[in-house]
């Protein structure tokens, strides 16, 4: 008799807290680890990492790492934030800009674009919005 997985998804909210984009990193190993898909962690915990301290840094309210599998042993990690305002990285036909050398930030989402087989926004409206990228 063939065994099937069950579907499997994960929401982790978080506080605004410094050490909670940390602690949502740890909790994506775990379930990868979990859920036989170690595999994936270098790519999806960069993706996460950088969506994660994204809505950290230029958000107010919570917010909340969400995985869950796709087809073909992919994966999607998306973080859910309170703010409707999509960065401009994600906004549909946004170029690929390479920050200056010297400049501290403003290389984030152009990583997850870089790095994802897929990304995107879903959702943006008063109630906040989903990034997602797909490992």
């Amino acid at each position: 008799m063939a065994t099937v997985s069950p579907s499997w998804n994960y929401t982790l909210h978080l506080p605004r807290d410094p050490r909670a984009p940390g602690v949502a990193r740890a909790t994506l190993r775990t379930v990868l680890a979990a859920h036989d898909l170690t595999r994936h962690a270098p790519t999806a915990e960069l993706l996460a990492s950088e969506l994660l301290t994204n809505a950290h840094a230029h958000t107010q309210g919570p917010y909340a790492l969400r995985i869950r599998p796709m087809e073909r042993d992919r994966l999607m990690v998306a973080v859910w934030d309170a703010d409707p305002r999509v960065p401009d990285a994600f906004k549909e036909g946004a170029p690929l800009v390479v920050a200056e050398q010297d400049d501290e930030h403003g290389r984030g989402l152009h990583l997850v674009r870089a790095c994802a087989d897929a990304w995107g926004v879903s959702g943006a409206s008063e109630g906040g919005k989903l990034l997602w990228a797909v490992v």
